[in-house]
């Protein structure tokens, strides 16, 4: 585990609380060889707030640089602005800002990594109530459909990890540590789709070309979903960017990843968004939820032309 610098890459958007308790828990890490690059995605207000009241180190004493990202340039567009600004480390954690890692996650992560039989680790993504969000997922192409593995499952219990690596084909964006070798070989995260599903383009891009995916169960991530994004809980109450942005991008991956299969996705994802959002009444995100589906479908790409943040 000795000799392997960690480059820890966070994007903000105006979330400053949520970046201040993530910095707080990585200054409790058990593994100490890392670095932290965060991406300001919400303009120079918000990252003239980081600058001033993060300062450069956290309390453990590992360095911190804030990137100022002009024009908003979405998730992925962040993520790889901050990687690009270490390109000496060894490895590369993209972790989401409104997480708090338990102070042996990253060490668990490097672990697994340093086995030399994968490329990206994931993580156990849960609530703060200590239910498993996600330990990475399966697309199903047919579907256009993520499916998380292991949603809703206490911590202690769950297959084993190596059922779980047999499993899954995708890593959850939230936490997920990638080798160089990763990154030489599948590029950059893909900076078109904005927002929503870019990590799961990614993992699938890099299993094509030869990667392999690694699961750290014990690599816990405590996850306050969706601060910066809008995704709440009840479905009626979802915001018009995200239910667009979720939609949308499920038509991009497939034609980017499994394009003679989008016919059928197509169809299978316009059925399954009608029944998810009219069957619970929530007929004004129904609307938005069509329109990603059609602007997927026509591919458009990028940040929405209605969205100004």
């Amino acid at each position: 585990m000795l000799g392997m610098h960690v480059s820890i890459c966070i994007v903000g958007f105006r979330n400053f609380s949520d970046v201040h308790e993530c910095l707080e828990a990585l200054a409790c890490s058990a593994y100490t060889d890392f670095e932290v690059v965060i991406c300001e995605n919400g303009g120079e207000a918000a990252y003239r707030a980081l600058v001033d009241k993060l300062g450069t180190n956290l309390a453990s004493g590992q360095p911190v640089r804030i990137i100022s990202a002009s024009d908003n340039p979405g998730y992925a567009g962040g993520v790889n602005i901050a990687m690009r600004a270490s390109p000496d480390a060894d490895a590369w954690w993209v972790l989401n800002p409104d997480t708090a890692p338990h102070e042996a996650a990253l060490t668990h992560l490097v672990e697994r990594l340093q086995v030399g039989d994968c490329d990206a680790v994931g993580s156990t993504v849960h609530s703060p109530s200590g239910v498993v969000q996600n330990r990475g997922g399966v697309w199903n192409a047919w579907l256009a459909r993520a499916q998380s593995l292991e949603g809703g499952l206490r911590l202690e219990a769950g297959r084993a990890q190596a059922d779980l690596e047999a499993r899954v084909n995708y890593l959850s964006g939230a936490s997920m540590l990638v080798s160089r070798r990763f990154l030489e070989r599948a590029g950059p995260m893909r900076e078109d789709y904005f927002l929503y599903a870019e990590e799961v383009e990614w993992c699938l891009r890099a299993r094509q070309l030869g990667c392999t995916l690694g699961m750290a169960v014990e690599a816990r991530i405590r996850h306050h979903q969706g601060t910066s994004t809008g995704s709440v809980s009840r479905i009626a109450d979802r915001h018009h960017m995200p239910v667009f942005l979720d939609e949308r991008n499920k038509m991009l991956l497939t034609r980017d990843r499994f394009p003679l299969r989008l016919p059928i996705a197509a169809t299978s994802a316009f059925l399954l968004l009608l029944l998810r959002f009219a069957r619970r009444g929530a007929w004004k995100q129904l609307g938005y939820a069509m329109s990603g589906w059609l602007a997927g479908l026509m591919n458009k790409r990028g940040k929405p032309p209605w969205l100004t943040a």
